[in-house]
């Protein structure tokens, strides 16, 4: 089914990164084989077009779309493929083993509220090896049905885990997957995270898609590690003018309504620069 979610949260800086920076030595046994992709990144300062809430014929001028993995891609197109890979939405929480979501001291499973999603527990290898088996699944259905790349989302979910794994399991996690989207000729993008752009060698990450880096004034923290190839999100016109102005000329920059609804929907909203 179609989804209808975007992660409008502003982005930890400071502590986080610093904590990101000290582990860097973890990750040194990860990095390898998780070099960039060889398939084709998404063309930078192109029309895209944002359809995670359900396809539908693209607007003129746009040659790049996100949708989500159960949708088809859009014939002629560069599409990415959304995966919600760190959490489980409501409606599958059957679908995963009880010991692979994350839970609290008292034992009780830790929900993002936001969006009353199960936190998935990536917390040791073991756990990370198996969620990765399921996703990667889901990525193998992207590759089979014509995707050029794909999109996990909640990529900071370690943010919300209250304390049960860091942002070092987080990119163990993110490894495995671009492992694998690369093993499948996809490439593979960094959703949101600022803070762990800079590991994007290591991660094995190829581009980046953010959510309001206008309007939190953050589109530098990602161009400083993917150049120009970062996809922007904005949900606010003031968000879309911020964009516009310091990047219109150099990223692929679209305004949607906050539930990105499909062309013809009540409260459907779609500008660009």
């Amino acid at each position: 089914m179609s989804i209808t979610r975007v992660r409008t949260r502003r982005f930890l800086t400071g502590v986080a990164g610093l904590a990101a920076a000290l582990i860097t030595p973890l990750l040194a046994s990860s990095s390898a084989g998780a070099s960039a992709a060889a398939a084709p990144l998404p063309p930078v300062h192109a029309g895209f077009d944002y359809q995670i809430g359900g396809g539908y014929t693209p607007p003129a001028g746009v040659s790049v779309v996100s949708r989500d993995r159960e949708d088809s891609p859009a014939a002629g197109l560069y599409n990415i493929c959304y995966v919600n890979a760190f959490q489980v939405q409501p409606d599958e929480l059957d679908e995963w083993a009880p010991d692979l979501l994350l839970r609290d001291a008292n034992g009780d499973v830790i929900i993002d509220e936001e969006w009353d999603e199960a936190i998935l527990d990536v917390s040791t290898p073991a756990k990370r090896d198996r969620i990765a088996a399921k996703v990667n699944g889901w990525i193998d259905g992207c590759a089979s049905s014509g995707f050029q790349a794909v999109e996990p989302d909640n990529y900071d979910s370690y943010e919300r885990s209250l304390g049960q794994f860091g942002s070092a399991a987080a990119r163990e996690f993110i490894t495995l997957l671009s492992r694998h989207a690369h093993d499948k000729g996809l490439a593979i993008g960094q959703k949101n995270t600022a803070d762990l752009a800079e590991f994007r060698d290591d991660t094995g990450l190829d581009f980046a898609i953010v959510e309001e880096c206008g309007e939190y004034e953050e589109c530098d923290s990602f161009t400083e590690y993917f150049g120009d190839n970062v996809i922007v999100i904005e949900y606010t016109a003031g968000g879309l003018a911020t964009a516009c102005e310091g990047w219109g000329d150099r990223l692929s920059i679209v305004r949607r309504d906050l539930d990105v609804r499909p062309a013809g929907s009540s409260g459907y909203l779609r500008q660009t620069c």
